[in-house]
């Protein structure tokens, strides 16, 4: 077997034992663990990947072995995968068998057993406050896209949501009394983030001017029930994909490079809270991170702020 077709799927058929096991952890973690859509998407085709190369190695992809596990994370790296793309590629076998274990399909699993390949930690990257400046007053106000856009792009670097968050807010997720929004982040995982005055300023002129604009242009109206926040020209919904549209746009409109996506603001906002003086578990709140690990990786880019910390705390200083 090549390093080309390593992991190209391709035509090959998948062990049926495997493959009805697969379909059946898919539909756990979409339905159960509430997994977006997304990372439901990437664990399918990560198994996928996995059994298709079982199956061209003639291996039983339920009772692989831990020589047979390297052997597969062998062939990823000759076929020039990333480090990081392998350790995703085995985060999601991983939990594949951890499942199957726990479901009774295997009655012993050694993925776990298998180390993690060594990912380079890159520091975040950010936008510095001349830049934020202007993306954030790129919109044209006079227009309900315009409107939208403002709300959408002061929401990313207020609140430091994901983009798939931001498409699933609702009006009913703001409460305007408290300041906050309701955001509903991996595995459905709630959090309530405090909003800042302008940005709530610029969702309640979109909400109150633009949206009904767009609506009307549209010829829909709300329904009952919960009312999506951003919407398109259709009055549809705007899901992640559109709203990665119109954020690109407005940065080649505002002159950043194309490398400025809407998780670099979410580093953005995270990085300018520790710079100002938040502590680190507030930081893991507000971002939603399931481990402190994750966040600690901002304090890269904060040396000022520990210095400080460091010499107004510290009783030898």
């Amino acid at each position: 077997m090549s390093a080309h077709d390593a992991h190209d799927v391709g035509e090959v058929e998948l062990d049926a034992r495997f493959a009805d096991a697969m379909d059946e952890f898919i539909a756990y973690i979409a339905r159960v663990e509430g997994f977006s859509p997304e990372t439901v998407r990437a664990y399918s085709s990560h198994l996928e990947a996995f059994g298709g190369w079982c199956a061209r190695a003639a291996e039983d992809a339920l009772a692989l072995d831990v020589r047979g596990f390297r052997r597969y994370l062998a062939d990823m790296r000759r076929a020039g995968y990333a480090p990081s793309t392998c350790a995703a590629h085995l985060s999601s076998i991983r939990s594949f068998f951890r499942w199957c274990l726990f479901e009774g399909v295997v009655e012993t699993e050694v993925a776990s057993s298998i180390q993690m390949p060594k990912i380079p930690k890159n520091l975040p990257k950010t936008i510095v406050a001349s830049d934020m400046d202007r993306l954030l007053n790129t919109p044209d106000n006079t227009t309900a896209e315009g409107l939208r856009d403002a709300a959408m792009l002061e929401l990313f670097y207020a609140t430091g949501a994901r983009i798939s968050e931001l498409s699933g807010l609702d009006i009913e997720d703001f409460d305007m009394g408290t300041r906050t929004v309701r955001l509903f982040g991996k595995g459905s995982k709630e959090r309530i983030v405090p909003v800042y005055r302008r940005a709530l300023e610029a969702l309640c002129r979109y909400i109150e001017q633009g949206r009904p604009v767009l609506l009307e242009a549209a010829g829909r109206r709300d329904a009952g029930g919960r009312r999506p926040l951003f919407i398109s020209k259709r009055g549809n919904r705007m899901d992640a994909a559109a709203l990665r549209y119109r954020f690109r746009a407005l940065c080649r409109r505002a002159g950043l490079p194309s490398d400025v996506t809407p998780h670099v603001m979410r580093h953005t906002f995270a990085t300018d809270l520790l710079a100002g003086g938040a502590d680190l578990r507030s930081v893991q709140e507000l971002l939603g991170h399931a481990s402190l690990s994750t966040t600690t990786l901002y304090t890269h880019l904060t040396p000022d702020r520990l210095k400080t910390a460091v010499k107004s705390a510290h009783p030898r200083t």
